[in-house]
């Protein structure tokens, strides 16, 4: 059974930066992706940013240039670097790994932006 843990998130200033990571039971190898979805209270669970397995990345236009998505295949892990954090990133924060036809994800993590 895979097993995703986030970890990172906390309260930060406007203009400010964090660093997601989300740790994965196994090997990293087994995904085809993994990404960053994010959901603010009352908002549907949005897609942020995405890694493929070769290293191709994606990420929705609000974010672009701010966030950047990695990955450390030795650690089995996957960050996502957050940088000139505004109080619209305010959200949960969710790991979610894709292998096949299964989707896996973490916990999540608060992020909290105050301006």
């Amino acid at each position: 059974q895979v097993q995703l843990v986030d970890s990172g998130g906390g309260l930060v200033q406007a203009g400010g930066s964090l660093r997601l990571s989300c740790a994965a039971s196994g090997s990293i190898f087994l995904f085809n992706a993994m990404g960053w979805y994010r959901q603010a209270p009352g908002k549907q669970r949005d897609l942020v940013a995405a890694i493929t397995s070769g290293g191709t990345t994606n990420y929705i236009d609000s974010v672009k240039g701010r966030f950047t998505i990695s990955r450390d295949n030795a650690k089995n892990t996957v960050y996502l670097q957050m940088n000139s954090l505004k109080p619209e990133d305010t959200a949960v924060y969710y790991c979610k790994a894709v292998s096949g036809r299964f989707d896996y994800w973490g916990q999540g993590t608060q992020v909290t932006v105050s301006s």
